[in-house]
This record gives structure tokens, C-alpha cells and sequence, in this order.
């Protein structure tokens, strides 16, 4: 398999896009944000820039839900085999490292209940204490599960601690998918060339409609609190939606936490290569064409 990935903004897809056509590629999204339909400008879909090159784990349930970490090991590995038996090459896409490092080590997940008796012990206490915790929780654990990327609400940390204690509690079943060799590229942007891309993007998403976006899925029935949990864009939106901000503030707002979740999408990756991963980084300012040849090289 070959792997691309890098923060949001360094131009991941349509690089993985063009190289499936070259080499008969069909390729599996990495993004845990992307796999929820109708949530199309804020997750940055850019389903055009696929054309034809088939792809799979966008759009495969419905908004207001909660997928998780378990789920995706599962419906990777499903698309992965149905690629590799009908012949084509498969490959892996996007910047969300924890689903990345996950089905390439083979993780060993198990599916984690609700744990009403512990949320409520948990109720009232501030992302600060809830984030303790959770480190307290992945030492005893040995995990790299649940980085602060994934972890930015107390809602998202609740859920975090509760997965971390029951794994702690329970010895994880004998469920286990195979890691997966595959060639890692990594797209490095410059910081500056990144924070730049990141803001043209973030207007152009809003001329395109986003604010629309998100209006449309709260009056499909979807509570607020349940797209603030998706974080980012749909935090921001919706929080400005519901005029608990201004257009400015969202603006402003919005724009910081995309600069440090890329920043903290680039600290998963370097712990990445520290936990034995081999990352061949490429300039996201290369012409295509070499940056293509690059890859098929190493691929070769």
C-alpha cells in the first residue's frame, strides 16, 4: 500500500488523486470527519478533485452520529482487502494520524459501551482536569490513543477516559487485523505557506456556503451540541449560528484553531517516525509531475 498524509492544507488529495490514475490506484480516506455525509464544505470533501479514481470511507454514515477509532479499523480494512482482491492499488489518504497509525500497526480495539456511572463522576469537571486524567489513564495503559488533536472538548475527553479505563479494566479480545506494509509519504509544507493556504481556504469555504452547510444540518434535527462535538468548523458555525458568536469572532476564532490543530497533525506525524515509522517527506511546493515521479521511484 502507499500512504499519503499531512496536515490539512498541503495539498494530500489531489496528489493522491493524480497518482491513482497513474498507477491504477482507488483510494481510502484517513479522515475521521470526512466518513459523515451532508457535512461537505467544512470536512474539505473536495470531491472533485478525485474525478474518476474511485474512493472509499467518505460519506458512509449519517451526520449527528458518532463514529469511532474501532469502526474505522473495521471499514478500512474491508475496502483494503475488496481493492487488493479485485487487483487495484490501494491508497491510504488523509490526516487524521490516529486512524493512519492505526490500521498500519494493527491496532487491537474493542468496541466501548457507554459508561453512564463514570460520566457522571466526570460531569463538571473542566477540559483541564478531564485532560490530567486522560494522561494519567494512556501511561497506565502504555496508549497513544487520544491526542490532544482528537481531544479539544470535555465531551470528547469524557469519551476518551472512558475508552482508556475500559481497556485498563478489560483485556482486549482476540479481534485482531494484521498491520499493513505500506510506503509513507509525507507532504511537508512550509509553516508560513501553510498558515497562508489555510486562511485563502477557510474565506473561500465560507463563499462556497459553509455557514449554509451547517444550517441545513441543524434544521434536519441535528442538535447543536452534537455537531459542536465534530469540532473546528462545525464548532465554530454553529456556535456563530446560534448567535453565540459574531461573524469576526467566528472568523478569528476558527482561523486559530485550524493553525493549531495543523501544527498538532504535524506533532502525531513526527511521533510517528519516533515510534518506528519511516515518513519520505516531500515539498508540498514541487511541481506535481515530480512529485509524482518521486513516489512511483520509491513505490518501485
Amino acid at each position: 500500500m502507499i500512504t499519503i498524509l499531512g496536515p490539512t492544507a498541503s495539498g494530500k488529495t489531489p496528489l493522491a488523486a493524480v497518482l491513482a490514475r497513474q498507477i491504477d490506484g482507488e483510494i481510502i480516506s484517513a479522515d475521521s470527519r470526512q466518513v459523515y455525509r451532508r457535512m461537505d464544505i467544512g470536512t474539505g470533501k473536495d470531491l472533485a478533485d478525485y474525478g474518476n479514481v474511485p474512493y472509499h470511507l467518505i460519506d458512509i454514515c449519517e451526520p449527528g452520529t458518532k463514529y469511532n477509532l474501532f469502526q474505522y479499523q473495521q471499514d478500512f480494512f474491508d475496502a483494503y482487502q475488496d481493492i487488493v482482491q479485485r487487483g487495484r492499488q490501494p491508497i491510504l489518504c488523509g490526516g487524521t494520524g490516529l486512524y493512519i497509525e492505526a490500521v498500519l500497526k494493527g491496532y487491537h480495539l474493542s468496541p466501548v459501551p457507554q459508561n453512564p456511572k463514570l460520566r457522571q463522576r466526570l460531569e463538571g469537571k473542566s477540559l483541564d482536569e478531564l485532560t490530567q486524567m486522560l494522561r494519567t489513564l494512556k501511561e497506565q495503559n502504555g496508549s497513544v490513543m487520544h491526542n490532544k488533536t482528537d481531544v479539544d472538548s470535555c465531551q470528547r475527553a469524557i469519551r476518551a477516559i472512558e475508552i482508556e479505563t475500559y481497556n485498563l479494566e478489560h483485556p482486549t479480545p482476540s479481534r485482531e487485523l494484521p498491520p499493513v506494509e505500506s510506503l509513507v509519504i509525507g507532504v511537508n509544507i512550509d509553516r508560513e505557506l501553510r498558515r497562508e493556504k489555510i486562511t485563502r481556504r477557510l474565506k473561500a469555504r465560507l463563499d462556497e456556503g459553509m455557514v449554509d452547510e451547517i444550517r441545513g444540518l441543524l434544521d434536519s434535527g441535528i442538535p447543536s451540541e452534537n455537531l459542536i462535538y465534530y469540532g473546528l468548523e462545525y464548532k465554530y458555525l454553529t456556535e456563530y449560528v446560534l448567535d453565540h458568536l459574531t461573524y469576526d469572532e467566528m472568523f478569528r476564532q476558527l482561523e486559530i484553531a485550524i493553525h493549531q490543530f495543523a501544527k498538532r497533525q504535524m506533532t502525531w506525524f513526527r511521533g510517528m517516525e519516533r515510534r518506528g515509522f519511516h515518513i519520505h517527506w516531500i515539498d508540498a511546493t514541487l511541481p506535481m509531475d515530480e512529485k509524482i515521479k518521486t513516489i512511483i521511484k520509491l513505490w518501485q
